[in-house]
C-alpha cells in the first residue's frame, strides 16, 4: 500500500469506527416503570431516580445554607453599578434609553446568607404568618433569590409572577392564591397601584428598589403597608427571628406558567422537586464546581432559570446578574463603548433560550457578510473545516487545525459572550441544527438542549455533553423515567418501526403535585402509578432513537387536519421556516375549512433592509417596505427554500402569507416571558388579517400563493 492510499484510507477507516463508536453508546436503557402501558426509558447510568446529589440536603433553604457556610467567603452575586442613564435620539426621531454600566460589585456567600436570614425576620415582624403566601413580581436580580431564600426559611410559599404579565393575569395570580405580601420593582410596583382596588388580599408591598415614587406612596394610603426591601432587612437585623425550615413534602413555589394559551395555571413545587432537577443536572454538566461564573438573565419566574440559580450556589459558583438589553456590547440599551454584561463577566456556564442564541448566530453572519472580501472567506472556510470535524470526518479541523482557526477566526466571536464560555444549556423550546451547529463551533462550546416542563420542574431529558448529534434532546435526566405511549387518533405507536413514538410522558420525583386550585385540569394531566411514582402527560409527541435519546416530533394541540384530511403540524412547520434569514417571528394558521395554510411573519428588520439596499429598493420607513411586493416575494422565497430544504410536503407550506415590521415581544403580549407564541392571542389580534388571506384570491393585498406547479405567484 502506497503512501497516498494509506493516508486516505487510514483517516477514513478511524473515521468509520468512531462513528461506529458513538453510534453504539447507549445513553438510555428501557426501564421497568408502572403505570400505563408504554416504551419506558431510564438515564443509563442510574436505575433509580436521582433525588439529591448533596448528603442529607433535603430541602432548597438546607442546601443555601449548606454552602453560604461551606464558601462563606467565596463571591456568590454580582451586580453591575448603573453609573449613568442617557436618552439617544435615532435618525427618525425615536428615543432608545442607553446605560452606562460599571463593573460588578459582589456580595460573597456570608454576606448574602445574613442578608437573607435578617430579611427573613423581617418579613415575620412585618406580620407575615407563615401559612400565607408571598408572591415574588420582579426582574431577575440578586434581590429577588435572596427574597426567595428568605422566604424558604420561614417555609412560607413563593408565588413567582413573570415582570411582563399583563393586568388580568396579574389580578387573577394573585387572588387565586390569596398573596398577602408583594415583593416587587419599582416599575412593577406601578402596576400594583393601578390594579390596586382589584386586589383582595394584599397588605404588605416591598419595594426592591431604594426609592419609591411619592404617586405610589399616596396611592397605596392606609391599605398597604409599603417599605424597601433595605427596610426590611434592617428590621430584621435589629431584632433576629428564629427560622421556620421546610420539609421535603411543603410547597416551595406555586410558578405561574407563561400563559400561551388562556389565563396562566399555577403550578405547584415541592422542595423535593426542584431538588431532584437540580441534582440531576450536576450530575451531567462536567466538571461544574467552585470556578464556574454563571451569567444570570432569563427571568427567574421561569423554572430554567430557578433550577440554574439553585444549582450554582450548590456548587460553590458565582452568579453575575444583567439583562437580554444588555447581554452584549452591541445590546439596545448599552451606552455605545459601555461593556455589555457578558463582556464584564466573562462567564464560563449560561442557560439561553433558542430566541437569543438565533439572535447571536444571525448578529455574527450579519457582521461577517457585511465586512466581505478576504474576512468573510476565512470565516467561510474555517466554518466549513469545524463542521466537517464535528460531523464526524476525521479530514476535517481537528487538533492545532482547530486551535489555529480559533485564534484567527472564532476568538473575536467567543469575545461576544465574554470569550471563556464552556458550556450553554438550552431550552424552553426547540433548538434549530443550524444554531446549534453555529454556537458549537463558534463559540466552541457544547451546547446542552433539554427538554422539560415547569410541571416536571424543567427535568425531563438533556443531552450528554459529548453527544453532537442536532435535533435530539438527549436521554431522561436521573431524576426522570420517560414513556412513550400510543396515541392512535394521530397515527403514533410505540409499535412503529424503526423508532417507537408516542406521547411524551414524564415520571419521576421531579413531577410536581399539580396546578393550584384547579384539580379537574391536575386530574387530566397527572397520574400516580400503583407504585406510587408520579407521571406527568405532556401533550408532546417524540420518538426514541436506538441509542435511547428523545427527539420531540409533534404536539398533539398544534396538529390541525386540513379540508382535505392533511394533517400539518404548526409547531413543526414554524420550527423549519424559522430558519429563514429574513424571519424574526412566525405563526402559521389553519383550519379544516381550507385545504391550505397561511402564516402571519414578523419580519428580521436588518436582514430585509439590508437585502432591499443591495436591490436598489427605496424605502422610507421599515413598515412601508414591509408592504413592498418585492419584499413580500422575496420573504416568501426564503420560506419555499427552508421548506423544501426541510423536505416539507406541500399542504405543509403557507400557501399565503402576511408580513408584519412590529416585533413580537412579551410587553406586546403576543409572546410569552420565554419567548413562546401565544397563539390563541395572535389569532384574535390579527384575526382580520387572517381572515382576508384565508380568503382572498391570487394577488389581492399584501400575500403570495403557490400554484400547483410549486412555483411562486403574485
Amino acid at each position: 500500500m502506497g503512501p497516498y492510499v494509506a493516508g486516505v484510507l487510514v483517516p477514513l477507516v478511524v473515521t468509520i469506527l468512531l462513528q461506529n463508536r458513538r453510534s453504539r453508546k447507549k445513553r438510555g436503557l428501557p426501564a421497568d416503570v408502572g403505570g400505563e402501558p408504554g416504551y419506558a426509558i431510564r438515564n443509563s447510568r442510574f436505575t433509580a431516580p436521582v433525588e439529591t446529589a448533596w448528603d442529607g440536603i433535603t430541602t432548597l433553604a438546607e442546601l443555601f445554607e449548606y454552602s453560604c457556610k461551606k464558601h462563606y467567603h467565596k463571591k456568590l452575586l454580582g451586580t453591575r453599578k448603573l453609573l449613568s442613564r442617557e436618552m439617544e435620539v435615532s435618525a427618525d426621531g425615536r428615543s432608545f434609553e442607553k446605560l452606562h454600566l460599571g463593573d460588578y460589585e459582589w456580595l460573597s456567600y456570608g454576606q448574602a446568607f445574613e442578608i437573607v436570614c435578617n430579611f427573613s425576620s423581617g418579613l415575620a415582624l412585618l406580620g407575615h404568618q407563615r401559612e400565607e403566601r408571598v408572591a415574588i413580581f420582579a426582574d431577575t436580580c440578586e434581590e429577588w433569590l435572596m427574597a426567595l431564600q428568605s422566604c424558604f426559611r420561614r417555609n412560607v410559599t413563593v408565588v413567582t409572577i413573570y415582570a411582563s404579565l399583563g393586568e388580568e393575569a396579574l389580578c387573577y395570580s394573585l387572588n387565586q392564591t390569596e398573596v398577602t405580601t408583594v415583593i416587587c420593582g419599582q416599575k412593577e410596583l406601578k402596576k400594583l397601584v393601578d390594579i390596586s382596588g382589584q386586589l383582595d388580599t394584599v397588605k404588605r408591598v416591598i419595594c426592591i428598589d431604594n426609592e419609591i415614587p411619592s404617586s405610589a406612596i399616596v396611592a397605596a394610603g392606609s391599605n398597604w403597608v409599603l417599605k424597601t426591601f433595605s427596610e426590611v432587612e434592617t428590621l430584621g437585623r435589629g431584632n433576629p427571628v428564629d427560622p421556620d425550615l421546610p420539609l421535603a413534602a411543603d410547597i416551595a413555589v406555586i410558578m405561574y406558567t407563561s400563559g400561551s394559551t388562556g389565563l396562566p395555571k399555577g403550578v405547584m413545587m415541592t422542595h423535593r422537586n426542584v431538588l431532584a432537577t437540580a441534582s440531576a443536572v450536576l450530575t451531567i454538566v462536567p466538571g461544574l464546581g467552585s470556578k464556574d461564573v454563571y451569567l444570570a438573565y432569563l427571568p427567574l419566574a421561569h423554572i430554567l432559570e430557578l433550577a440554574a440559580e439553585t444549582i450554582v450556589p450548590g456548587i460553590g459558583g458565582s452568579i453575575g446578574y444583567g439583562s437580554p438589553l444588555t447581554l452584549t456590547d452591541t445590546s439596545n440599551k448599552i451606552k455605545k463603548g459601555t461593556k455589555g454584561d457578558a463582556s464584564a463577566l466573562s462567564p464560563t456556564v449560561m442557560a439561553a433560550v433558542p430566541a437569543i442564541l438565533d439572535r447571536v448566530r444571525d448578529g455574527v453572519r450579519k457582521k461577517v457578510d457585511a465586512a466581505g472580501g478576504l474576512s468573510k472567506k476565512l470565516f467561510d472556510l474555517a466554518y466549513s473545516r469545524r463542521l466537517s470535524a464535528i460531523n464526524g470526518n476525521w479530514l476535517g479541523a481537528w487538533g492545532l487545525e482547530r486551535h489555529f482557526w480559533n485564534l484567527l477566526v472564532f476568538k473575536k466571536v467567543q469575545a461576544i459572550l465574554g470569550g471563556r464560555i464552556r458550556f450553554i444549556l438550552s431550552g424552553g423550546a426547540p433548538l434549530s441544527g443550524d444554531t446549534q451547529r453555529f454556537i458549537n463551533i463558534c463559540l466552541g462550546a457544547p451546547i446542552g438542549q433539554g427538554y422539560g416542563l415547569t410541571e416536571t420542574c424543567a427535568g425531563g431529558t438533556f443531552s450528554d455533553y459529548d453527544d453532537t448529534s442536532v435535533g435530539r434532546v438527549g436521554p431522561p435526566l436521573p431524576c426522570s423515567y420517560i414513556k412513550l405511549i400510543d396515541w392512535a387518533e394521530g397515527g403514533y405507536l410505540t409499535s412503529d418501526s424503526p423508532m417507537p413514538r408516542g406521547e411524551i410522558v414524564i415520571g419521576g420525583p421531579n413531577v410536581t403535585v399539580g396546578y393550584f386550585k384547579n384539580e379537574e385540569k391536575t386530574k387530566e394531566v397527572y397520574k400516580v402509578d400503583e407504585r406510587g411514582m408520579s407521571w406527568f402527560y405532556t401533550g408532546d409527541v417524540g420518538q426514541f432513537h436506538a441509542d435511547g435519546c428523545l427527539e420531540i416530533i409533534d404536539r398533539k394541540k398544534d396538529i390541525v387536519k386540513l379540508q382535505h384530511g392533511e394533517y400539518v403540524s404548526l409547531g413543526k412547520v414554524e420550527a423549519v421556516l424559522i430558519v429563514s434569514p429574513y424571519v424574526d417571528n412566525i405563526m402559521l394558521h389553519a383550519d379544516p375549512f381550507h385545504s391550505y395554510c397561511v402564516a402571519i411573519v414578523v419580519a428580521a428588520q436588518a436582514a430585509v433592509e439590508d437585502w432591499a439596499r443591495k436591490h436598489g429598493i427605496n424605502f422610507v420607513d421599515f413598515q412601508e417596505l414591509c408592504q413592498k411586493e418585492e419584499t413580500i416575494k422575496e420573504v416568501y422565497a426564503s420560506l419555499v427554500k427552508a421548506a423544501k430544504g426541510a423536505r416539507l410536503e406541500k399542504f405543509e407550506i403557507p400557501a399565503k402569507i402576511k408580513l408584519l415590521s412590529e416585533a413580537w415581544t412579551p410587553e406586546s403580549g403576543l409572546v410569552t416571558a420565554a419567548l413562546k407564541l401565544k397563539r390563541d392571542v395572535i389569532k384574535k389580534a390579527f384575526s382580520q388579517e387572517l381572515a382576508h388571506i384565508l380568503l382572498s384570491k391570487k394577488g389581492e393585498g399584501c400575500f403570495l400563493s403557490i400554484a400547483q406547479s410549486g412555483k411562486i405567484q403574485l
